[in-house]
This record gives C-alpha cells, sequence and structure tokens, in this order.
C-alpha cells in the first residue's frame, strides 16, 4: 500500500520518480480501510529534504500511511517558503487543540545542539509536545536533537559537547538482536553521523527502563528504546541522501568553517568522488520494523491511544 501525501507536495512527485508508492486524498478515500496517521514535527531548516527522506523511508510499508506535516507555531523557518509551510503545515498548537491523535510521530533533529535545551526559543512548546505524545501518540521516534530532547526532558539524560564533531559513516553494531526493531539487522554496518553533541552510554545505563538498541564503538549510543514512554530515540540519520553528508561538507567549505572530511563515506576519502550509499538498506528496515510495530500495537479505535496504563505491547 501507497503513503498518502498531498500531491502537491513535493516529495509526491520526487518519490513517484524513486518508485516509491503514493497517492492523492482521491485514492485514498477509496479504500475502506484505516490508514495509519503519522505525524511528522519538522524542526530542520530545510523542510521540503526533510520531509521527503522520511516520507521515503515510512512510504515504503506495505500499510497504508497518512503523513501529517506539524511545525512548532510561533518558530518562523527562514529557510523554506512561506507559501509552502502555510499550504502543507499545521502548527502545533492547532494540532493539540482539536484533540486529534496519532499512531506515530518523528520528531526531527534541529542544527541548534550547542544551544542548551532552555535556551532554545520555542523550548517550552516542545516540551508540551513531549507531555501530549504521552496521551495523544501510541508510538514516539525521536532523531538526534530531538531524541536528545525528549531524553532530556522524561529522564534528565544530558548531551556533552565533542571536542570535535563526529562527522562521517560510522560503523554500529547491533545490542539488542531479539528487538522486533531491528528484525534483519546484520550485526555491524554503516549510519551517518552529523553531530557536536553526544549522549553518555552510563548515563543510559544508570535511568531504569532506557534500553540500548544501537551504538557504535567510536561514536557511542545510537538508538535508544524507553518503553515507558512509547519511544525510540535515534541519535544519528538513517534518513540522509546519499549526498547529504556531502551538502553538509561543501557548505563549510565554502563558508570558510574548519571541517574534517566526513569520516569513510568518500571512496578513498577523496572529497572529488561521488560517495557511496551503504546505510539505505538499513534504514528502510528499522523505519519499517517501526511502522510494523505501530501497526501491530496500537489501539484501532483511535480514541483508546494513549489510554493504555499496562505494557502497550500487550
Amino acid at each position: 500500500m501507497p503513503i498518502k501525501l498531498p500531491s502537491s507536495l513535493p516529495a509526491f512527485s520526487i518519490l513517484k520518480r524513486e518508485g516509491v508508492q503514493v497517492m492523492g486524498a482521491e485514492m485514498a478515500d477509496r479504500q475502506d480501510i484505516r490508514p495509519l496517521r503519522i505525524g511528522l514535527l519538522n524542526l530542520m531548516p530545510k523542510k521540503i529534504q526533510t520531509e521527503t527522506q522520511f516520507a521515503r523511508l515510512i512510504g515504503a510499508s506495505p500499510l497504508q500511511v497518512e503523513l501529517s506535516l506539524i511545525r512548532m507555531t510561533d518558530h518562523e523557518t527562514r529557510n523554506t517558503a512561506a507559501e509552502h509551510m502555510e499550504a502543507f503545515y499545521r502548527p502545533f498548537a492547532e494540532v493539540a487543540a482539536t484533540g486529534e491523535k496519532f499512531d506515530g510521530l518523528i520528531i526531527t533533529g534541529a542544527p541548534i545542539e550547542h544551544l542548551p535545551f532552555e535556551a532554545v526559543t520555542y523550548w517550552d512548546e516542545l516540551q508540551q509536545v513531549f507531555d501530549w505524545t504521552q496521551t495523544h501518540v501510541h508510538s514516539t521516534f525521536g532523531v538526534c536533537w530531538g531524541g536528545m530532547a525528549m531524553i532530556n526532558h522524561f529522564h534528565g539524560v544530558e548531551k556533552h559537547m565533542l571536542t570535535a564533531k563526529a562527522f562521517g559513516c560510522f560503523r554500529h553494531r547491533v545490542l539488542q538482536p531479539a528487538s522486533p526493531y531491528l528484525r534483519g539487522f546484520s550485526d555491524d554496518f554503516i549510519i551517518p553521523v552529523s553531530r557536536w553533541t553526544e549522549m553518555k552510554q552510563p548515563e543510559i545505563d544508570a535511568v531504569p527502563g532506557l534500553m540500548t538498541l544501537l551504538a557504535s564503538d567510536q561514536v557511542g549510543p545510537c538508538l535508544v528504546e524507553d518503553q515507558d514512554h512509547r519511544a525510540l530515540y535515534i541519535f544519528n540519520h538513517f534518513e540522509y541522501d546519499s549526498d547529504t553528508l556531502k551538502q553538509e561538507y561543501d557548505r563549510d567549505v565554502d563558508a570558510g568553517t574548519a571541517i574534517n572530511v566526513p569520516v569513510n563515506y568518500y571512496p578513498g576519502d577523496d572529497p572529488a568522488r561521488a560517495p557511496l550509499n551503504r546505510w539505505r538498506s538499513h534504514a528502510h528496515l528499522l523505519y519499517g520494523n517501526w511502522v510494523a510495530e505501530v501497526y501491530q500495537t496500537t489501539p484501532f479505535v483511535m480514541a483508546e491511544i494513549g489510554q493504555r496504563s499496562t505494557d502497550w505491547r500487550t
């Protein structure tokens, strides 16, 4: 089954050219099923690029998925046209006021990791989002800074500045092979990493109920399950396109910013050569497994989402 997107959303035509099954509202309305409702709270400056990356991954499922784009209420983006934001995004305050519920919610990263959480202009509202997920979202997926912010909000786990940016493609390993989120994973694999901060494994281990599923000897914990809050936190970027790290590297070089060549990304570490995508299959596995787990555990009656106080998998 395809992912339901507005036919005028740029991701619609991009994904259709790639062979991803997409459909507009008219076709979706003819199907007599309840689609999975997944929200994307997009905090990244390049909104169109980010929404396409995540739509590509969750749209590869055999289920019908309805994607809703959400933004912070009072934060104005300078990198995406106002017409695009007006046409496709709803402010969180509007979403919350309707009382609607979601089977899943993805909260993206944001290029503000150098700031203390409380210094972020929309931090107060984002904390409201985190608390709202506990009553209105069945499963939440926090990505990079979004995951760090969420694990800090619920558990007080701090992010720590790195002396040098973790930048490139790093080998990771499976720590919990029986996890339903890791079905089909190889024992080790590559994930793109691009961050100036880290979460420390001993601090995660000190919190009851948190379980690290993926980690790297070089860049630390990657994927953490928080079953009590029906959440996953991933600190790295499976969703990246083949050239996303290249775009970031070229941007910094052009700006005269000191930056290392992304590790293990370009063939022969030569920026003149085209990078190869060596994480795409595991990206689809992870997000496909997440969508499948949401589908198998979410209540059929959406009003019941967030009401369960027992183990959400039972």
